[in-house]
């Protein structure tokens, strides 16, 4: 469960995202407040994941209260004014939502969070040993490729392209399942059609990944994300 509050100045947008949080199961509100100042004594007392809080409040702005707050948390922004959303890039930001905001369009939100914190867990003490390899089919036979060889994949329709570090192989499989096969340390969805090898990236140029003399885009949909990990150095 990611353990989340909620913040807005405005009781029928604090009551919409309270109902939204509520009704999604792998989200659990400890709770929402109209007043920002109150939110920052509650985040320094008590151990929060996720902040989802409107931009523009008279009180203190989303901005100012993620600059307060620090970085024990990840945010979710809320607002009215498409303008204000690019500023928390600079953030520990995974998203953020134009109001007035949907339950489908605050599930996606969610779901990235979802997907932040389950690679962002440790490993527990007891846990077996993270595998350095996969088998993937490819000319009906299994190779075995070295986790550490891979450069980035990139999905092909039907088919995933590997592209590793001496030759480039056709893999009849689903670039999602294969996501779910790669450790998320490791491993980054950064486009629809891209996974890149963390520790392979060379150069980040605006919305441009390069490894090697490969360049890969960033989505749209995957930039906050991404960004945060690059932020906060989680690869080496």
């Amino acid at each position: 469960m990611i353990k989340c509050i909620v913040i807005d100045d405005e009781p029928w947008a604090l009551a919409l995202i309270e109902d939204y949080v509520k009704k999604t199961p792998f989200l659990e509100l400890i709770y929402s407040t109209t007043k920002p100042i109150e939110a920052i004594n509650f985040l320094h007392d008590n151990k929060v994941d996720l902040v989802f809080s409107d931009i523009q409040m008279k009180e203190l702005t989303g901005i100012q209260l993620m600059k307060i707050a620090g970085e024990k948390c990840r945010y979710i922004l809320t607002t009215a004014y498409s303008e204000y959303a690019m500023e928390g890039y600079e953030h520990n930001v995974l998203d953020y939502l134009l109001k007035p905001i949907t339950y489908d369009r605050f599930l996606k939100a969610a779901a990235k969070a979802k997907d932040y914190f389950s690679n962002s867990l440790p490993v527990a003490a007891n846990e077996t040993k993270q595998k350095d390899f996969i088998f993937l089919k490819t000319d009906n036979r299994l190779v075995r490729i070295l986790l550490e060889d891979i450069l980035f994949i990139e999905g092909l329709r039907d088919y995933i392209s590997v592209q590793t570090k001496t030759e480039k192989l056709i893999v009849l499989e689903n670039l999602k399942n294969l996501e779910n096969e790669l450790p998320g340390n490791l491993f980054m969805r950064v486009h629809k059609s891209f996974i890149i090898a963390l520790n392979k990236i060379e150069i980040i140029e605006r919305n441009r990944i390069y490894i090697r003399k490969h360049i890969i885009p960033i989505g749209d949909t995957y930039k906050p994300v991404f960004f945060n990990t690059v932020d906060a150095n989680k690869f080496g």
